[in-house]
């Protein structure tokens, strides 16, 4: 691994402000500390009790919950690191690392911004102006039209570049506003939602178009420049892997290059940073074509540090946040590019508050319980804490879980069970969906393409959301509240022994549980030793339960052997008399409801609309006695940034509207109710 530490540290800053939050500013404040430099936090009201704000050494308040009147706030930013005695702030990635006035604003306030030059965002930031720039160093672009006056512009542009296309906001990134249109009929709908969804984030709902690439995949180059003209590359990461245009997993070098692309791909990539006269750490991302590899196309640069970045710095050895600090602190770039060298391979995965088998919606809750990934080559950049509560006011991701590797089998092996050690208990994420990924033969056999998740995602998420799959917690949770429910001492009285009990017969127990989505009846026989459990009308299951600390340890021969003899679940109760259970990767939650016999299916006369996530209603399509069809747009509604359409579930009439364009709403939370025509009074 390289040696970057052989530089002089006489004009390093004393107090750094990391004007972040979550996994990020806490990755940041680790190098921070051990490079003896102060650390400050800034957090809003939701983030008072945060992991980055214990990890700082302070912090600094700047305003409520709401992302525009605090971590967006500029004014308020910059007066939180002046007045914490920094002499520079760290942007991180998202919210304000990539615009040019906090840059700006930054310096007239006496900070140093850990970046590059507002010039270089601004260029850089501006899709359109990034592809003339690069395109003028000789650098390849996707062929498509960036001057778009009006739907009639766009109009024309998409069918003379031809179908499909990619619309993209003009002044941001990360997926969000992206829209893959396939055909004609779908152009407006998008061009509508784009520009919405492109002002909410970046505040400019300008478009480009862009020939789609077929087959496409996602590869960019890591680059380090310093301010004596010195740039150089540190070899590629693979980003094919993505869920709504955004990545889910990454990782160093890509196995579809060979090195004379990679050789030629990075060249383009300094010659895209020294167009713009960048300065720190930055991105340039391409798009290339598996069928033709040897082709590539520039794609946008992102001039702040990436989240994929640990991978980058996991097989070259060389830390980006300190080097981002020392470049900023003025120091030359030690490394030339002949000493890069690369050795092994890393694998990132981005831990979401989501549910994949619901669409990606975003999640949330408190964390109950928590249980992180360590040993050899395993790294978690992570913002959790146990009893920190994962609203819908920022991003949901939650951490990232990385692993290395002598070779990408042996990295991606390590990721895998590093992820079934993860468990999360009070919130729903991806991991159980991420370790199917994983495992998928394509991504085994390095076969990727930006729509793989797309193509497969019924088969990814088929197993957790099969009611067969709730089976093994449903057992664990009705073992669990019998050992609740048993006598406990040497002597038990058979009066004491749960309902059922009678002479010469097992005790049985009839629970109604639910575990996320399936519900079951659920018969419990015998003593927590010996018992026998039955889920509606299939073979009992026979077993032995016991608590080992706030563990629930399971012994059996059922399951035919698909979950072992020896199950070991993390537990946790939440205040709602919800029981989470975690175990391999998934945590599922339990909840005992009223035995009743009327049914809990769906009425075939209405079709009830609720929130599939927490957020807030964005736009309201319909009005009561509209008359709608089956998977008509009712509703929009926007959840950590991203935006979500909710449609009719019926043919029918909204009988019941319940909210309005503005207003926030729960997880499952009422919005409508359609009825069907015939059964209208």
């Amino acid at each position: 691994m390289s040696d970057v530490s052989d530089v002089s540290e006489s004009s390093m800053f004393d107090t750094v402000a990391v004007a972040n939050r979550g996994e990020i500013a806490v990755r940041v404040i680790r190098t921070l500390r051990r490079m003896g430099i102060r650390s400050v936090a800034i957090y809003s009201d939701a983030d008072a009790g945060s992991a980055h704000v214990r990890e700082a050494d302070t912090a600094v308040r700047v305003g409520p919950a709401e992302a525009a009147r605090s971590y967006l706030s500029i004014p308020d930013v910059v007066a939180a690191a002046v007045e914490s005695g920094a002499q520079a702030v760290h942007p991180g990635y998202g919210f304000l690392s990539e615009n040019p006035a906090f840059a700006r604003a930054c310096e007239e306030a006496g900070l140093v911004f850990v970046g590059p030059p507002a010039s270089a965002i601004e260029a850089m930031g501006d899709k359109i102006r990034a592809k003339q720039t690069v395109s003028g160093a000789g650098v390849p672009v996707v062929p498509g039209r960036s001057e778009l006056h009006g739907d009639a512009d766009i109009e024309a542009a998409a069918a003379d570049i031809g179908y499909p296309v990619l619309l993209k906001p003009s002044a941001g990134g990360g997926g969000k506003g992206m829209r893959l249109v396939e055909s004609p009929d779908e152009l407006p709908a998008a061009v509508e939602s784009a520009r919405r969804e492109a002002m909410s984030a970046f505040g400019d709902d300008r478009l480009l178009l862009e020939r789609f690439v077929e087959t496409p995949r996602h590869i960019e180059i890591q680059v380090l420049a310093d301010r004596h003209g010195n740039v150089i590359h540190l070899g590629e990461r693979e980003c094919s892997l993505q869920r709504r245009h955004q990545k889910i997993v990454e990782e160093a070098p890509s196995a579809l290059l060979d090195e004379a692309t990679r050789a030629r791909m990075g060249a383009s990539a300094v010659e895209a940073a020294r167009a713009v006269g960048y300065v720190g750490a930055g991105t340039v991302e391409f798009i290339v074509s598996a069928r033709e590899p040897q082709r590539f196309y520039f794609l946008e640069m992102n001039t702040r540090l990436q989240v994929e970045h640990p991978v980058t710095e996991l097989v070259t050895g060389v830390d980006l946040v300190e080097w981002q600090l020392r470049v900023a602190a003025g120091e030359r770039l030690s490394l030339a590019q002949h000493d890069v060298r690369a050795e092994g391979h890393a694998v990132e995965a981005r831990v979401y508050a989501e549910d994949p088998a619901r669409d990606f919606v975003p999640t949330g809750g408190t964390v109950l319980a928590l249980a992180e990934p360590s040993g050899p080559h395993v790294r978690v950049d992570s913002g959790l804490l146990e009893g920190f509560t994962v609203g819908s006011d920022y991003d949901p991701m939650l951490a990232k879980v990385v692993a290395w590797g002598p070779d990408r089998t042996a990295a991606l092996h390590r990721l895998d069970r590093a992820l079934a050690d993860t468990a999360v208990l009070g919130v729903t994420t991806n991991i159980p969906f991420l370790r199917a990924l994983l495992t998928d033969a394509d991504v085994l056999a390095g076969e990727l393409d930006t729509g793989l998740v797309e193509r497969k995602l019924d088969a990814l998420v088929a197993e957790d959301a099969a009611e067969d799959a709730a089976e093994e917690f449903l057992i664990a949770a009705a073992l669990d509240r019998l050992l609740s429910l048993w006598p406990s001492g040497p002597v038990v009285d058979p009066w004491d022994v749960p309902s059922g009990w009678r002479l010469g017969a097992r005790a049985g127990v009839t629970l109604r549980l639910r575990a996320g989505r399936t519900e079951a009846l659920v018969l419990v026989e015998g003593p927590p030793s010996d018992a026998l459990v039955s889920v509606d009308d299939r073979e009992p299951v026979a077993a032995s339960a016991e608590r080992d600390g706030d563990d629930l340890v399971v012994r059996g021969e059922g399951f035919g052997g698909r979950y072992g003899r020896y199950r070991r679940y993390r537990r946790a109760r939440a205040s709602d008399g919800t029981v989470w259970f975690a175990r391999q990767g998934r945590a599922v939650a339990v909840g005992e409801r009223p035995n009743l016999l009327a049914s809990h299916a769906e009425s075939v006369e209405v079709g009830p609309v609720t929130s599939p996530m927490p957020g807030t209603v964005l736009v309201v399509k319909v009005a009561p006695g509209d008359v709608v069809s089956a998977g008509a747009p009712l509703l929009v509604v926007e959840a950590m940034k991203m935006e979500y359409t909710i449609t009719a579930p019926v043919d029918g009439v909204v009988s019941e509207l319940h909210v309005q364009a503005g207003q926030q709403v729960a997880l499952d939370q009422s919005l409508a109710v359609v009825t069907r025509e015939e059964h209208i009074a």
